[in-house]
């Protein structure tokens, strides 16, 4: 639960990547904010977060690779050293990538008070528990979604067949 947690605040981060709009990826980046994402991201402990979700990746690819074939399943477990030591030496890209979004979407002052809560005790609490909260939250809001989206599509065709249509 502890992995699923970390590969949740990962994989939130790489969708922060993703849906950074196009006008925060065109302003420049000062080199000081540059070091304050920086020293954040470690602060944060992204390097580990990333490193805890290498396991869990290569896990749920698997069974689709592996389809049930004893064979390709030992082949696959034997391979599974090298591919860790070829992540972690890029685990480092991951880190840097983040620190660029978020020298580009906050200033440097921003940034250092960011990391200086990071490190209290109650920031310590937040990057301990926003794993959990966030996969909560997630599972929330696709359970809401799916309600909801359900909710909608009977009052849609409620409303279709009230104007005479026949689904």
């Amino acid at each position: 639960m502890k992995h699923r947690c970390r590969y949740v605040v990962v994989a939130s981060a790489i969708w922060l990547t993703a849906a950074t709009p196009p006008s925060a990826r065109a302003q420049a980046t000062s080199q000081e904010s540059l070091a304050a994402a920086k020293e954040l991201v470690s602060v944060m402990h992204l390097n580990d977060q990333a490193t805890a979700l290498l396991p869990i990746v290569l896990k749920n690819l698997r069974p689709t690779i592996v389809q049930g074939r004893a064979e390709v399943a030992l082949q696959y477990d034997a391979l599974i050293p090298k591919f860790t030591q070829a992540f972690q030496g890029r685990v480092s890209e991951f880190s840097d990538a983040i620190a660029v979004i978020y020298a580009r979407n906050f200033s440097a002052d921003d940034l250092r008070t960011m990391a200086e809560f990071y490190r209290t005790p109650t920031g310590q609490r937040v990057l301990q528990k926003l794993p959990s909260v966030t996969q909560e939250s997630s599972i929330a809001g696709q359970k809401f979604g799916q309600a909801l989206g359900e909710e909608i599509r009977k009052q849609m065709v409620d409303e279709l067949r009230k104007r005479g249509l026949d689904l």
